[in-house]
């Protein structure tokens, strides 16, 4: 029966690359307000049906919360939208007088987009809205449990593209979805963006195909002696509990200084956090972690604290937002180290900032690298330090993580896949957007003869460029080039 089922999820892929192939091609002959106004029926659709998507979600999933899907979807269909619509992504995108170059954008072709369970619906609309935008045809593969609201947000983007003049096959779903099905769409796509486990990602960058994936997140919050205190825990308190944490850059931890620990952590109980030790802690961790993994129990996946505390047997305060739990020590052995994906925050004390810096780059090291790092203070210079040195896409100032994150309360580009660079195994270390889906075609004109090059490199080399005898390092070919350059800058 399961062969059966892979067999049928594989024939399915490759029905849906050949239909997606052939409406692509129909909307590669349209022109930018063609296309624009295709996107703007995508996202009206998915604006006026939030709610619905949201509750949808919620019933698949039993994840995070109906109120906060319902932003995440607006999120989509608006700011992301509005991100993006004025952009040029159909045929001539730049002139440069200067450098006589034209730039055309040209599609990819079919996306891949591989969907998860935390944010279904949101990530789809997110998806459909880039893909589209830059001339693409996007086939859904969703996570088995979200099947049924990802499936009806594909038919509500669909249907608003080809009312608006789109071929259909635009957007489709996998509604077969297996390993081996999603495999197949992979291997015959053009791109595929990867929003999911590391699993998938990585089977997405073993796929063939030219890939965007993410990593896990892991998100280290440091609170800084410098710090508004009272709006740090704030701003992390709404983070963590948006959507139950479901969102990959929500904190996991919170690392703070010895000198303000005291109040910190008064903060914290104060606005809704409760600290467990104990007895309590060993009976959170007895759930915390998947069975034999040291991945996060799918069972505390996107619930609230009291979900969670009535899930491991013990009784905490009805107001509980966040549940904390002090640590020092970072790995598998301490399940409050890892992502968790839920209202549960580690909490790290060190004696300085240098110490507490060691401690992020730990809980990164151990499961978040090159994804983001949250720091509350009022320190600029430390913000440098920060920024130069640690290895993260995203470091995240005074603000949630989550909403800074994704690009909701800071400049980033609004998306819901979030690269984490090489360092975290990401081809990219963006936040994915329209531009992530086209290429770019140069038309370059000549500025200058060959033969002019050569003397110029000549006349370098008989000339203070080149050093005595002749034997050139570095910083004597650095020098020689901008000579050149300063050249034919003035020829053209």
């Amino acid at each position: 029966m399961e062969l059966d089922k892979d067999l049928a999820s594989i024939q399915e892929a490759r029905d849906l690359v050949k239909k997606a192939k052939a409406a692509q091609a129909v909307l590669a002959e349209m022109d930018q307000q063609q296309v624009d106004r295709i996107v703007a029926a995508m996202a009206g659709a998915a604006e006026r049906n939030a709610q619905k998507l949201a509750q949808m979600a919620v019933a698949d999933t039993g994840f995070g919360k109906e109120s906060d899907k319902v932003v995440k979807n607006l999120f989509a269909a608006r700011t992301v939208y509005n991100c993006i619509k004025d952009e040029k992504t159909i045929g001539i995108i730049h002139e440069d007088t200067a450098k006589k170059m034209l730039e055309v954008a040209i599609p990819v072709g079919v996306v891949a987009g591989l969907v998860p369970s935390t944010n279904p619906t949101s990530t789809t609309i997110f998806k459909a809205l880039i893909s589209v935008k830059a001339g693409n045809a996007l086939i859904v593969s969703p996570h088995p449990s979200a099947l049924n609201c990802i499936g009806e947000a594909v038919r509500i983007l669909n249907a608003a593209a080809m009312e608006a003049g789109a071929p259909d096959g635009l957007v489709t779903m996998m509604t077969i979805p297996t390993i081996g099905g999603t495999a197949e769409l992979m291997k015959r796509s053009n791109m595929i963006i990867a929003t999911g486990g590391s699993a998938m990602v990585k089977a997405a960058y073993s796929s063939g195909t030219p890939a965007l994936g993410v990593g896990p997140g892991n998100v280290p919050a440091f609170i800084e002696r410098t710090a508004d205190i009272q709006s740090a825990v704030r701003r992390i308190i709404a983070s963590k509990t948006f959507d139950n944490g479901t969102i990959c850059a929500s904190e996991q931890s919170v690392v703070t200084e010895s000198c303000i620990r005291d109040e910190v952590i008064a903060q914290f109980k104060r606005q809704g956090g409760y600290f467990v030790s104990g007895e309590e802690q060993r009976k959170l961790e007895a759930v915390m972690k998947r069975p034999g993994a040291d991945t996060v129990n799918p069972r505390i996946v996107g619930k609230s604290a009291l979900d969670i505390a009535k899930l491991a047997g013990i009784t905490i305060p009805q107001d509980t937002k966040v549940i904390l739990c002090e640590q020092d020590k970072v790995g598998k052995d301490y399940p409050f180290s890892i992502e968790k994906l839920s209202p549960l925050l580690a909490f790290y004390t060190e004696p300085d900032w240098q110490h507490a810096c060691e401690k992020c780059l730990e809980l990164l090291r151990f499961g978040g690298i090159g994804h983001s790092l949250s720091i509350h203070t009022n320190n600029p210079e430390l913000v440098r330090t920060f920024v130069l040195k640690k290895p993260v896409s995203r470091l995240l100032v005074n603000t949630g993580s989550t909403q800074g994150g994704i690009g909701a309360t800071t400049g980033i580009s609004p998306s819901f896949t979030l690269g984490c660079g090489a360092v975290g195994g990401s081809a990219t270390s963006d936040n994915v957007t329209v531009h992530h889906l086209y290429q770019i075609r140069r038309a370059a004109y000549g500025l200058i003869e060959p033969e002019d090059v050569s003397k110029m490199a000549g006349g370098c080399q008989q000339s203070a460029c080149a050093p005595a005898g002749g034997n050139l390092n570095a910083d004597d070919m650095e020098r020689i080039v901008q000579a050149v350059l300063r050249q034919v800058r003035g020829l053209s």
